[in-house]
């Protein structure tokens, strides 16, 4: 495989419709010049592109509807293609990937197709996602449409947009709602043309880097937040109450058979539920931690970090969902975990089964 080094980097940016992704696509590009684009458009007739100013890198369009209905016929073709006619000099040799997604767009099966398919994870590198937000009408397109909070929900950067065209509390109150919805991701506000693109494209969101301070800011979880025997849970609003972040805390080392079991049992089935999951776990019988990842029914591959970030060794978990308890997650991780222990899988997979199919 590719080292990290040698793989493209990939932004996929997202957003609902109007926030604005397009201008901080233009943005982008005037700073980051050797960039290429895939965008998606919903509609037969593709217009976005015409909008797309000064590529030097080569741009690809997905017409004919939503790419979350089309990743596996159209963007991974579209992305080989790409990285071939840049080996082969048909095309620049561009740095850097931004995948715009229609406003419509959930972006898990882009993020699928991504991490999934073997070649692609082989020669790109998911650096994170970017949501844009529409300060004048973010909050209402959020309490309306499921597809603008599952957007804000799986984002490693939060960009608010037309702040100059609202008052401060307004912008107040939907900074505390994204807070809510995603606490993990930081959230840049301001004029497009004033904001510093680096942090944007350089987030490193999907595989974090080894240095203990970067874990434990790709984790974004104190102890206070995940303290012994507490859930933090967060409901959005009551319009919206049922997306959820909380954190979870185990002291006692989990059992891989157990948590991998777990972990399978909630994405087979409330994969669609689990909007996203960040974790560094103590496994049993292992000397340094694993990182876990994953957005619906996406997982990273399983990463095993040199060194601890810091002297706790509790396992430590960051769910985003919706519509699952938090006492749920909580139970199922915990029961698994001794059912390895005590070579009961089998038992405990019968009994989950049935409580998640209900």
């Amino acid at each position: 495989m590719l080292t990290a080094s040698h793989r493209i980097p990939v932004t996929l940016l997202t957003g609902f419709l109007g926030s604005g992704k397009t201008t901080l696509l233009n943005r982008i590009l005037r700073e980051r010049p050797l960039t290429a684009v895939v965008m998606n458009e919903f509609g037969e007739v593709a217009l976005d592109h015409q909008l797309v100013e000064g590529v030097q890198g080569p741009l690809a369009l997905l017409g004919g509807g939503c790419v979350c209905c089309q990743v596996q016929g159209d963007l991974a073709p579209a992305l080989k293609n790409l990285w071939m006619g840049r080996a082969g000099g048909q095309v620049p040799r561009f740095e850097r990937l931004v995948i715009e997604t229609t406003g419509l767009a959930d972006p898990a099966a882009v993020l699928a197709t991504l991490v999934q398919d073997r070649w692609l994870a082989r020669h790109y590198d998911l650096d994170g996602v970017v949501t844009t937000v529409d300060a004048q009408l973010g909050a209402d397109s959020i309490a309306r449409h499921r597809e603008a909070q599952r957007q804000a929900a799986v984002a490693d950067r939060l960009v608010v947009t037309k702040t100059d065209l609202v008052p401060q509390e307004t912008l107040d109150a939907l900074r505390e709602t994204l807070r809510r919805l995603n606490p993990q991701a930081p959230i840049v506000a301001g004029r497009t043309a004033d904001l510093d693109i680096a942090p944007l494209v350089s987030i490193g969101g999907w595989q974090p880097k080894t240095d203990p301070a970067a874990v434990r800011a790709w984790l974004a979880v104190s102890r206070a937040d995940a303290a012994p025997s507490r859930l933090l849970s967060r409901p959005v609003a009551a319009h919206s109450e049922r997306i959820r972040s909380f954190s979870l805390r185990f002291d006692e080392p989990l059992h891989w058979e157990g948590l991998e079991a777990a972990l399978g049992m909630l994405v087979d089935f409330r994969g669609p539920q689990l909007l996203r999951m960040k974790a560094i776990v103590n496994v049993a019988g292992r000397e340094r931690p694993v990182v876990l990842h994953g957005a619906q029914h996406v997982f990273y591959p399983p990463q095993e970090l040199p060194r601890w970030p810091d002297a706790d060794r509790a396992s430590r978990f960051v769910f985003i969902t919706e519509g699952i308890e938090p006492a749920l997650i909580d139970r199922i991780l915990r029961e698994f975990s001794q059912a390895a222990r005590d070579g009961l899988i089998e038992r405990v997979h019968n009994a989950s089964a049935k409580t998640l199919m209900t």
